[in-house]
């Protein structure tokens, strides 16, 4: 179930991509150099393609932003030393900047539990008791075949425990996947007219067939004002929300979908009732 989605996301890039192209090419995927002259420009991708990422796949920034254009930590890196060269910082400097970002710590999922985190969660759809002892986020991908099988476990936690858990759910749209950006967009759409839980049912049971046609289609079975639904979907504040959900997602240390905090401890287990049973009775426990 916690599946790095960096392998799979490496294989299918090194067949159209080869191993020296990463070396080679000038843009690389979600940093903008905007702004930025040729020679800073060439200073950036320099220290991208010198320096290794984070994230412990083993890869420099540069090829980790190619092969993996999911991971987080290439992405923070790279936009960290976007920055400190726009301030006009030399490459010592930058890389220094870089080494004392946040996305220079290399995720530890040794532990099941690990720190708590804050995670914004203002707005966000939930379920569940509103003061329960246990608030789970879950970080999800509409067309996740394992954000898919985690919706059934999710739902027998939530019968498990009727009046001790909520469960709170942020976007978190894999750029490998094509219509899950638009599905994220249309599940927050849903959310302002109260139908984000009948929509989230709808798409997950199509997670493998969705498109925009379908989405819309049960967007309207699902009993939305569709005129309303249409301009939501295109709206700036509809964008901004997913950005701003896989920000905070990055930020927590999301690197996976589905990826779920248990009172802001990022769970590193089997995302099944029978595993996580033990640590919701534990945080219970602990909340008494």
């Amino acid at each position: 179930m916690r599946h790095r989605f960096g392998i799979a996301v490496g294989i299918i890039c090194i067949a159209l991509v080869s191993a020296e192209d990463w070396q080679n090419v000038t843009s690389l995927p979600a940093v903008d150099f905007g702004g930025l002259t040729p020679a800073k420009k060439a200073t950036v991708l320099k220290l991208l393609r010198e320096n290794g990422c984070s994230c412990g796949c083993g890869m420099k920034v540069a090829e980790c932003r190619v092969k993996d254009p999911n991971c987080g930590y290439s992405r923070g890196l790279a936009s960290v030393a976007v920055d400190s060269v726009k301030q006009g910082k030399n490459s010592a400097e930058t890389l220094a900047a870089m080494k004392e970002s946040k996305w220079s710590k290399v995720p530890d999922h040794s532990k099941t539990l690990e720190d708590p985190v804050k995670i914004p969660v203002a707005g966000a759809p939930a379920i569940g008791a509103e003061h329960a002892a246990i608030t789970l986020i879950e970080f999800s991908d509409f067309q996740c075949p394992y954000c898919y099988k985690a919706v059934t476990e999710l739902q027998a936690i939530m019968k498990a425990y009727p009046s001790q858990v909520k469960l709170i759910f942020k976007q978190f749209p894999l750029d490998i996947h094509s219509q899950a950006a638009y599905a994220a967009a249309a599940a927050l759409a849903a959310h302002k007219q109260g139908k984000f839980w009948t929509l989230h049912d709808a798409m997950f049971a199509r997670h493998g067939r969705l498109s925009k046609e379908i989405i819309e289609k049960l967007a309207a079975d699902s009993g939305v004002d569709m005129k309303r639904f249409e301009a939501d979907v295109a709206s700036a504040e509809i964008r901004k929300a997913v950005d701003k959900d896989r920000d905070d997602g990055e930020s927590a240390g999301v690197d996976s979908t589905p990826s779920l905090f248990v009172n802001g401890k990022h769970y590193n287990g089997l995302l099944t009732l029978a595993a996580l049973k033990p640590i919701l009775d534990g945080e219970l426990k602990n909340h008494h």
